[in-house]
């Protein structure tokens, strides 16, 4: 069994992760461009590398939770010297699916194993252990992953050969983003009705209307805190992947168009490194008005208890 774990990627969800690891009593190894990143994680007892170097020699496998293909892709070409065939790579970074299998071929090419593992469900299920895992790659090396991907997440799907999981994941977070406009516009049509928005949240939070996005991000906007844990960078990444897919297909996706734009503008006018439900704010802002309302919470928190990690069989 491997204990001896790496973790490349300490951000906003990559931290939670790689915490839960941790709590598991694996042999935990961690590398970040920020050092103080990893102060928390050193003081439960992970071993902080000063370089991939060393986190790659000193495991058998490694994951990677990174803002960006191309930091994928920087982060794995300087693994390649150091890869042989003890090695799993777990990509669970949400990731251009031709750059997934570009550069699998070459951990492939070494003898190495790899999977792509992109979480989906939120901040406050990373930190609990009870987010969802979509897995692509060889059944035996999904097999061998399953301990780990245990110890991160709940439900666990594998969709797959490598490329099939990081598609998944981006239309998730397309569906998410479609989401979460449209949200705003629904909350603002109730505001200017007069009706109550928490009477709004709840009526929605029942109806046909629903969604994981209402039941998460509309709390922390109608809070007036925003706080996703999530980018405005990020989001257009995301949406601008499945724009990538849609035009490979040939697919006249018009409510993709209509999104990236609306994003992009959000993103120019707030920045990169604001919260994506920022979005909401340039509705509020053409429309004088602010959705908020008493008794929602500044952050999302899972309050179950961690769930056994399952295989959701097709």
């Amino acid at each position: 069994m491997d204990k001896k774990i790496g973790f490349i990627g300490l951000g906003n969800v990559g931290s939670k992760v790689a915490n839960n690891i941790l709590k598991q009593g694996y042999n935990l190894h961690v590398h970040d461009l920020n050092k103080n990143l990893s102060k928390e994680l050193i003081s439960k007892g992970a071993i902080w590398c000063n370089s991939i170097e060393k986190l790659i020699k000193n495991t058998s496998v490694f994951i990677t939770c990174l803002p960006s293909p191309k930091s994928v892709k920087k982060v794995i070409t300087e693994t390649l010297p150091f890869i042989d065939k003890k090695h799993l790579w777990i990509e669970m970074s949400t990731t251009d699916e031709e750059d997934m299998k570009s550069l699998s071929k070459k951990l492939l090419e070494k003898k190495a194993e790899v999977i792509e593992a992109p979480i989906t469900g939120g901040q406050h299920r990373a930190e609990s252990g009870n987010i969802a895992i979509l897995v692509g790659g060889e059944r035996d090396s999904f097999n061998r992953a399953f301990p780990i991907l245990s110890c991160i997440g709940h439900e666990i799907l594998h969709c797959g050969e490598i490329g099939k999981a990081s598609t998944l994941k981006v239309v998730t977070n397309y569906l998410a983003s479609i989401n979460l406009l449209a949200i705003g516009e629904a909350l603002m049509v109730c505001k200017k009705y007069d009706i109550n928005l928490k009477t709004a949240f709840e009526g929605i939070k029942i109806s046909s209307g629903n969604s994981f996005v209402h039941e998460t991000e509309s709390q922390v906007i109608l809070n007036g805190s925003y706080d996703v844990g999530f980018t405005m960078d990020l989001v257009c990444k995301d949406v601008g992947l499945f724009d990538k897919l849609a035009k490979k297909y040939k697919i006249p996706a018009e409510v993709s168009t209509l999104m990236n734009f609306i994003f992009q503008r959000g993103r120019k006018m707030y920045g990169d490194r604001a919260l994506s439900t920022s979005i909401v704010k340039m509705l509020e802002e053409a429309c004088k008005e602010e959705l908020r309302s008493e008794g929602f919470p500044s952050y999302l928190e899972d309050k179950e208890a961690k769930k056994d990690g399952k295989e959701i069989l097709i």
